[in-house]
């Protein structure tokens, strides 16, 4: 045991938490940047999916995958498109090298300095206090340098993230949220980090708390998961809502606020009863209060049950955990569309210049090879069992991710609970739970992206077959009747079939830079 504490101890002296949270900042880029450029690689036009061009003033004009869109010139098309998704990540792999050579070389000087020795860790803590507040300041830096236009973009999400609009919610939005919430230990983690490098705290020893303080650490760790329920909530509220799922997304988040202030209680409970017992406490069950203890052990079963089934059921859309009765039908049918900016019809499709009738063997080898029509029309094959239909990914990858979510679930809602920190777990395991957090969320990215692509796709089949009320294509009898706003601008996707990219005036845009 005395051995077990004194590698915790060297761990901290060499790798304070200070500087764990600024790595475990530095991962969720370079997994950001993966994300992007995984995406693009298997042919998924994330930044189309994900809005991400609504900064820049335009958007592909298809959200789907497509590295080869239909046209007289199918070779061109594809490279704009790789150069447009180019401009996506590898700035942000630019921006995670800059951001990762500032920190290793804080973290060099830092060992240079203490040189292993455990007793001038605290003396040398304002070298991780001065890397974290140059990160900062070149964060909000105002000047175009230190790649702007990502900062911008990650301003602009966190504004619209903790202040939305009451109206609707941008799918990156969403994507970004669930992101912020496997970081919620490590926000936990930054007020820790500003208590111990304060003059009277200390980079060996978590900082003791008193009276109403004791529940800001947990506080702080809810936020991003109110930040997804609010979202929930006005996804609910909006107009074009007709479907609870929303809301029963939203109890998904609620459910973690027992986890988080349950384990805050408990741990009040036993610090205030190792207070006044002394030594008696020592010798209880870690655990302290039964009824808190039970509590909080149904809290986190339910939470991480329940988000490992949301998960696989309606962020991936597999089949798995879906009854027979209800796999059998389209689950997609029934859920209203997510809300666009502008709705995406485009005649130069080939769901739009093909009837879904027409075979695949009969359409020209251009159209059979886009992959808009592949979507939409899978290919007749045997159906994986308890996935879906379309997939984009190998298939060895569904199943591993399935189970990779399952453990990771299962010890996410004891990561949350910080009374087991002190207890059963030291520093170093809780870095390692952090970590593997990160890379969950990391994998769950590619397919959330992924189903949001074939969503939209079905989607787009579907006004395709049903086109809205008065609103005729190009190849149909007749005129167009006037209309204005999103029908306007359904009709210029409808009737022009040689523009690439669709220009939308930005200045409305709450998520913009003035």
């Amino acid at each position: 045991m005395k051995s077990d504490f004194l590698d915790e101890l060297q761990f901290s002296a060499a790798f304070p938490l200070p500087f764990r949270v600024l790595c475990l900042v530095g991962l969720g880029i370079l997994g950001w940047a993966t994300n992007l450029h995984g995406l693009h690689l298997w042919g998924i036009d994330a930044g189309g999916v994900l809005d991400l061009s609504i900064y820049d003033g335009y958007r592909l004009t298809s959200p789907l995958p497509t590295d080869r869109r239909t046209g007289s010139n199918s070779a061109g098309r594809k490279h704009v498109t790789a150069q447009h998704a180019a401009q996506t990540y590898r700035p942000v792999y630019r921006l995670f090298c800059a951001y990762a050579g500032w920190m290793f070389a804080a973290w060099v000087v830092y060992r240079i300095a203490t040189r292993g020795d455990v007793g001038g860790v605290d003396s040398f803590k304002f070298v991780p206090a001065i890397a974290a507040l140059c990160a900062l300041t070149a964060l909000v830096c105002p000047f175009n340098v230190l790649y702007k236009h990502e900062r911008d973009r990650f301003i602009a999400s966190v504004r619209r993230c903790l202040f939305p609009s009451p109206h609707r919610v941008y799918f990156a939005d969403v994507v970004f949220a669930d992101i912020f919430t496997s970081f919620a230990k490590v926000l936990g983690d930054v007020w820790l980090s500003v208590y111990m490098l304060l003059p009277s705290g200390s980079l060996l020893a978590q900082p003791a708390q008193d009276g109403l303080t004791r529940w800001i650490l947990p506080t702080i760790m809810s936020i991003p998961y109110a930040v997804r329920f609010r979202q929930c909530l006005v996804e609910y509220n909006s107009p074009n809502n007709g479907s609870r799922r929303p809301l029963y997304n939203a109890l998904k988040y609620a459910s973690s606020f027992p986890v988080i202030f349950l384990s805050a209680a408990q741990r009040i409970v036993v610090s205030d009863a190792m207070a006044l017992k002394d030594e008696t406490a020592n010798k209880e069950t870690w655990h302290g209060a039964q009824y808190i203890f039970r509590l909080w052990l149904l809290a986190a079963a339910f939470n991480s049950l329940y988000t490992f089934w949301w998960d696989v059921t309606n962020d991936w859309g597999l089949d798995l955990l879906v009854p027979q009765q209800a796999s059998g039908t389209s689950r997609t049918s029934s859920l209203p569309p997510r809300p666009l900016l502008l709705p995406r019809l485009h005649s130069r499709s080939a769901l739009l210049k093909y009837p879904a009738s027409t075979s695949e063997s009969s359409l020209p080898d251009e159209i059979s090879d886009d992959p808009t029509h592949m979507l939409a029309h899978p290919p007749e094959r045997p159906r994986p069992w308890g996935l879906r239909p379309t997939l984009l990914f190998p298939l060895a990858v569904y199943p591993f991710v399935i189970v990779v979510d399952l453990i990771l679930r299962l010890t996410w809602s004891a990561k949350l609970s910080s009374h087991l920190h002190s207890y059963a777990e030291g520093d170093l395991v809780i870095f390692w739970i952090e970590l593997a957090e990160v890379v969950r969320r990391w994998m769950w990215v590619f397919l959330r992206v992924e189903w949001e692509t074939v969503k939209e796709a079905r989607e787009i089949e579907a006004r395709t077959r049903s086109p809205p009320p008065g609103m005729r294509t190009a190849a149909s009898v007749g005129t167009i009747p006037e209309e204005s706003g999103a029908i306007a601008m359904d009709r210029r996707d409808t009737v022009f079939e040689h523009d690439e990219f669709e220009f939308v005036s930005a200045d409305n845009d709450p998520g913009r830079e003035p």
